[in-house]
């Protein structure tokens, strides 16, 4: 695949688990491809600032914050949501790092670590924790929900970008859904909170298709075994 917009840099200082929080059974989205699919999905967007970004499946938060740091300058609030309990309280933990406060908690939780263990990961965790620092501009606002993304989604706001990796395969449990079935449920589902200028950008699995008629595609791309699909109300 060709990047027009995420260039090919060292993104070690997302690395899951250093500074940003890891959780039990939370996956980890490649860094340049996260924003890559960002900037595409911008520029299909009215919107290029104070962009309300939001992702239905969030997990651990790591995508949501990822982006929140590498685009300070367009994203202006953040949501995330997840079925799952456990996941969100280390997606609310990985959100608050987009602030000073929050990066300051981190920074003082892993110098306690480095002054009781003397480890290596943990001189390099500070480095990173600080450079992330650094780069905040400003406080993004975020929420965080738990919702059954195949159900009903309640949202105070109507998101500018939708972006979310589909979980497949053995990774989550869709109970009673073939998965293909899943895209579309999920796409009913996201219909009601689109407004007319929503961009969404779906990751999956490159064997799923989309049957989905109520949103038509702007853009495709296949990376490897996954691809991503950028969409819009029809």
């Amino acid at each position: 695949m060709e990047y027009k917009y995420a260039k090919n840099e060292n993104y070690e200082d997302f690395a899951s688990g250093r500074v940003l929080y890891h959780g039990r059974g939370m996956t980890n989205f490649p860094v340049r491809l996260a924003q890559e699919i960002y900037k595409r999905c911008l520029q299909f967007s009215p919107i290029k600032e104070d962009i309300c970004l939001y992702d239905c499946c969030c997990g651990g938060g790591y995508l949501l914050t990822v982006l929140g740091f590498l685009n300070q300058d367009t994203i202006g609030r953040i949501i995330g949501s997840d079925i799952n309990p456990e996941l969100l309280e280390t997606a609310k933990k990985n959100l608050s790092l987009l602030s000073e406060e929050g990066m300051n908690k981190r920074i003082a939780e892993i110098k306690e670590m480095l002054s009781s263990y003397q480890k290596q990961s943990h001189i390099e965790a500070l480095n990173s924790a600080i450079a992330l620092r650094n780069m905040l501009r400003k406080k993004i606002k975020f929420e965080v929900y738990r919702f059954d993304a195949l159900k009903e989604i309640n949202l105070k706001a109507k998101p500018d970008i939708i972006l979310t990796d589909v979980p497949y395969g053995n990774m989550v449990d869709w109970t009673g859904n073939e998965e293909n079935n899943i895209l579309d449920k999920l796409l009913d589902t996201l219909y009601g909170i689109c407004s007319p200028d929503t961009v969404i950008g779906l990751c999956m699995s490159k064997k799923q298709k989309i049957r989905n008629e109520k949103f038509i595609r702007l853009e495709k791309q296949q990376i490897g075994k996954r691809k991503f699909e950028i969409l819009k109300k029809d």
